[in-house]
């Protein structure tokens, strides 16, 4: 029986916690296609940046991100059969999440890597609506399998339209790198909307996809999926230098808007050729500038334990 709406909604991970710690507007900001993008920062309050509580909500997702609703609760089930308390089986989980989160490598560039795909997750369940199909966190983790192409992998059932939500991170630490993150982000998508098929295919017989999706991967891989479209998502993370040094929190905030804007505007305008134009209104991006990002990752970096 096909899935519904409705039971799609219930699959969305709770986002709001971490959502309550990032503030997000859509405009243009000066980038192709000219539709509404996501310009977001970590929050303000009057004029302290939340950036502790930023970076542990989103640490404080990596439980959802790696299983699914079901298989937490199956999870869940055989550690409270063991002889544990419901208390104590929820510590077992979390324990076991984040020992599987630590075995991937301490390189920084990894450690960018999980930070970018974990804002990923967030931020396409709560602007998009959309759920994971496939998770590639425990693909990650599992030696005997080739890590998936695409970062991250959505879906979303919209009245009779199928929607797949293909998603990519790029978090740079370096300063002056937006216009180098933001063509390496196209190219990286351009390559995932290529592969994704031929890439999900592999896992569709596999316990990574929520039992409640096969059939729509399925169907999907085989080609007997009805009205599909696939939406491209990129979420670009880079550190901003330029100074913001205004009086309350509004100011603030208007400051870091305007400065994205800024970015998009003084890119290359010849970036953008590189995508055919029938694809290009599928762009959607996400752009969060960060100050002194290598101590937030290094920060992100010591919550998780490694």
């Amino acid at each position: 029986m096909p899935i519904t709406e409705e039971e799609i909604e219930k699959l969305l991970s709770c986002t709001k916690m971490f959502m309550n710690h990032v503030h997000f507007v859509q405009q243009s900001f000066n980038l192709l296609p000219d539709k509404k993008h996501y310009g977001t920062c970590i929050n303000y309050v009057d004029r302290q940046e939340y950036r502790d509580e930023f970076c542990l909500e989103l640490v404080r997702t990596i439980p959802e991100w790696f299983y699914s609703q079901t298989k937490a609760a199956d999870i869940l089930n055989t550690l409270i059969a063991e002889g544990r308390s419901q208390q104590n089986a929820q510590a077992a989980l979390i324990t076991l999440t984040f020992d599987k989160f630590r075995n991937s490598s301490t390189d920084k560039l990894m450690i960018q890597g999980q930070f970018g795909e974990l804002l990923l997750f967030n931020f396409l369940q709560s602007f998009f609506k959309c759920v994971p199909l496939l998770r590639k966190m425990p693909i990650t983790t599992s030696v005997e399998l080739e890590r998936f192409g695409a970062d991250a992998v959505h879906y979303k059932l919209e009245e009779d339209k199928n929607l797949f939500y293909l998603g990519e991170a790029k978090t740079y630490s370096s300063k002056y790198k937006f216009a180098v993150a933001f063509e390496e982000a196209i190219d990286s998508i351009l390559k995932t909307y290529t592969e994704h098929r031929k890439e999900l295919g592999r896992y569709v017989y596999d316990s990574f996809i929520d039992d409640s999706l096969i059939q729509v991967a399925t169907d999907y891989k085989n080609g007997k999926l009805p009205n599909v479209e696939v939406q491209l998502v990129s979420v670009i993370t880079y550190c901003e230098n330029q100074k913001v040094d205004k009086d309350n929190e509004a100011q603030i905030k208007a400051d870091i808007i305007k400065i994205i804007s800024e970015r998009g505007k003084a890119l290359d305008r010849k970036l953008f050729k590189k995508i055919d134009s029938r694809l290009h209104p599928r762009f959607n991006y996400i752009i969060l500038p960060v100050w002194e990002l290598d101590g937030l990752l290094k920060q992100f970096q010591k919550l998780i334990g490694k």
